[in-house]
């Protein structure tokens, strides 16, 4: 049996997953911090955000002593070490070590752009390429060259300048 949610029409095999789903549409955070306030629908996330507030990495990989907050993390971590890639697209063959890698890379072969620009309606396949657009219409240029003071917007940008200031000089 399948659950459709009348709001938004997405639809679920599992009720739980359903009912879940339902909590975002009426806001309905049953989960609070203690220490901020902030409330969550899953009680996970609060977990994970207390993490974060505590800075608390009990996850800790064998290899290389790097310590994690999340154990999903520690295990998308350990294949930096096997180059384990089991996220395979079926259209081009590409692997990717994590399932998010991979539902960007579909959106590549779909021309997908779900992320618009409210301000002028650009749209992007990854959220993060939309975050650093939005900064052409703020003018916010946070990352400066030590050098010469110089600004820019993309850290990509200031980099590449860098790269004035070590050409040698003929």
């Amino acid at each position: 049996m399948a659950y459709s949610c009348e709001v938004c029409n997405k639809t679920f095999t599992s009720k739980s997953s359903f009912v879940t789903h339902e909590k975002i549409h009426r806001n309905e955070r049953n989960y609070e911090c203690e220490i901020c306030k902030k409330a969550f629908i899953r009680k996970h996330h609060l977990d994970a955000h207390h993490l974060i507030l505590t800075q608390e990495k009990p996850h800790v990989c064998v290899i290389c002593n790097r310590a994690f907050s999340q154990k999903k993390t520690l295990t998308d971590h350990y294949r930096v070490h096997t180059k384990e890639r089991p996220y395979s697209c079926d259209m081009g063959g590409k692997a990717f070590s994590r399932k998010s890698n991979l539902t960007v890379h579909y959106l590549m072969h779909s021309k997908e752009n779900p992320h618009s620009c409210e301000v002028c309606g650009k749209a992007y396949s990854r959220k993060c390429h939309l975050k650093l657009h939005y900064l052409t219409h703020t003018k916010e240029k946070l990352h400066s060259c030590e050098v010469c003071g110089k600004a820019y917007s993309q850290k990509s940008h200031l980099n590449r300048h860098h790269l004035t200031h070590t050409k040698d000089k003929c």
